[in-house]
């Protein structure tokens, strides 16, 4: 009996983070700044994982940059982060067990400038500085891709990069002195672009060469395969989710309109004209590794897509 005790305890102990203290399921979700996110926003706002799982609790953060998401997954105090296909795959390259549950928005993001001098990448120097989240971001391998694709050296502009998250990002290079560019993402690039001369020098599709999806959710293989109930809920709210945004986009302003100081009808706009998607399928993933394979921003590659993707229903 003592035995059975010490037992009982020792698994208490080292079960997962996703028991509260009460005994009741919870799931700790990772999400950043932007419009990208939007349906993160409304599922958390109308509780639509609470409501296909009673009594669960949903802990949410919201990280700086990608780094920040990794190594708080990599800790155990986050069970599921969103994030660009680039840092996962960096993650993954360096040991990390986790995988691509979903997708969650396609969307425009592009490099602005103010400078009347800059016009294509060819026009920067190597004194001016580019804004973006971080090195490893999926804007700053979109920025490799049409470096090599244009200039023939895809770490062109390593040297030349500035980490900020996207607000001071804007900020920076709306004061016209600081930073030359700031590679961006809505609702940012659209604010950008409507100050006066403010201009896009690479849109990131055609550094990709096609579309691809912007932010994906990622969890670790542990609770992947000890709450697969919790994976299926988020991928079904975030469904739910791009319903609200696709059939009632009102409802959907009037719930963003708390996370931005933007106009409703502005914002409406965003969401309806702005380009963005909000889908659950999974773009360019192979591209991504062949590309960050090539230039050595990863050491190796997955034998089989599966080892990186949870394809759930067969999507």
């Amino acid at each position: 009996m003592r035995f059975l005790t010490i037992l009982l305890s020792v698994i208490m102990i080292f079960s997962s983070c996703s028991n509260n203290k009460s005994g009741d399921t919870s799931v700790t979700i990772a999400e950043q700044y932007g419009l990208a996110y939007a349906p993160l926003q409304i599922l958390k706002e109308k509780k639509f994982i609470e409501k296909q799982i009673p009594g669960i609790k949903v802990n949410w953060v919201r990280l700086e940059n990608t780094a920040a998401i990794r190594e708080a997954v990599l800790g155990g105090k986050v069970d599921i982060g969103f994030m660009g296909i680039p840092p996962f795959l960096i993650g993954w390259d360096k040991g990390m067990k986790w995988k691509i549950f979903t997708g969650l928005s396609k969307a425009q993001i592009g490099l602005v400038t103010w400078r009347e001098d800059i016009n294509t990448l060819a026009d920067f120097d190597s004194r001016d500085r580019i804004a973006l989240p971080q090195p490893g971001s999926i804007q700053h391998i979109l920025l490799s891709m049409a470096a090599e694709k244009y200039l023939g050296k895809s770490d062109m502009f390593d040297n030349q990069l500035v980490t900020m998250k996207h607000p001071d990002g804007m900020n920076a290079l709306l004061s016209r002195r600081d930073v030359a560019a700031h590679f961006t993402s809505p609702p940012y690039i659209m604010m950008e672009l409507s100050e006066p001369d403010m201009k896009l020098v690479l849109d990131g599709r055609e550094a990709m060469g096609g579309d691809f999806t912007f932010i994906a959710g990622m969890a670790t293989d542990k609770f992947s395969s000890q709450y697969p109930d919790i994976l299926s809920a988020v991928s079904s709210a975030i469904a739910l989710a791009g319903e609200v945004i696709r059939d009632n986009p009102e409802e959907a302003v009037a719930i963003l309109k708390k996370e931005y100081s933007i106009p409703e009808e502005t914002l409406l706009s965003y969401l309806t004209e702005g380009g963005l998607v909000y889908s659950d399928e999974v773009e360019g993933l192979h591209k991504f590794i062949e590309f960050m394979k090539a230039e050595g921003y990863i050491e190796r590659t997955p034998e089989n897509i599966d080892e990186i993707l949870i394809r759930q229903d067969n999507k």
